[in-house]
């Protein structure tokens, strides 16, 4: 989705001295994500268990071995930008990395499990649970 590592965006959360300031942050990020192509805004493609409308799709590049990218929107600027964090955690990674994460660690890491409201947290491990089983998908494919 972009060219965020996590690595970068834990230094750019650390910059940042309180949470109202890594909010904006995050928004700012979602504002830089690319558009999900209308057609790809399908039942199929919607993330479930999320508050607002989240589409999310995985590209596979034919790498070897194979990468994934996620291309993802959705109607909420806050869930954007919680997009934006889960592209530089997944992003450009093979299937097997991308199930080894341990989303949670970096969320507490990013101060997101205390900071988001709990609908917003559920929202965003359906997201987790989504790229995950795109990424079982891509690795049976491989």
């Amino acid at each position: 989705m972009q060219d965020l590592t996590i690595d970068e965006l834990y230094e750019e959360f650390e910059d940042l001295p309180d949470w109202d300031e890594r909010c904006d942050y995050l928004i700012d990020l979602g504002f830089n994500l690319p558009e999900l192509p209308a057609d790809a805004k399908t039942e199929e493609n919607r993330v479930h268990g999320c508050q607002s409308n989240v589409w999310l799709v995985a590209d596979i590049k034919s790498s070897s071995p194979p990468t994934v990218e996620f291309l993802a929107n959705s109607d909420a600027v806050i869930v954007n930008g919680l997009i934006a964090v889960l592209a530089a955690l997944y992003s450009g990674k093979t299937p097997q990395e991308i199930i080894s994460i341990d989303a949670q660690e970096v969320f507490k890491k990013l101060g997101l499990e205390r900071h988001l409201s709990p609908q917003r947290r559920n929202g965003l491990y359906s997201m987790v649970q989504r790229v995950r089983e795109l990424a079982v998908q891509a690795e049976a494919q491989s």
